[in-house]
């Protein structure tokens, strides 16, 4: 199963850290690997309104449902708390 989410106001570097923290370990640039699970990052700016720009990171995840819907949740709660 494949899985896309974005989540603004983070950097790759740091979801890189959150998918470690939650048992991935980096395989690449922009991959990491946990049990089950891989996950594929990019990062892009994305304007807010006419003169701002935002940090967005889009991470493609790869796994088992079963695997994925508690990895993504918990990633989630971790990108919010830190970036908005």
């Amino acid at each position: 199963m494949e899985r896309e989410r974005s989540f603004r106001g983070i950097s790759v570097r740091a979801a890189i850290g959150y998918l470690e923290n939650l048992g991935g370990e980096q395989r690449g640039e922009a991959t990491v690997e946990g049990d089950g699970w891989a996950a594929t990052l990019s990062e892009e700016k994305v304007a807010i309104g006419p003169s701002l720009q935002l940090n967005e990171v889009t991470i493609e995840f790869d796994g088992e449902p079963e695997t994925l819907e508690p990895l993504i949740e918990k990633f989630a709660q971790k990108a919010m708390r830190a970036g908005g």
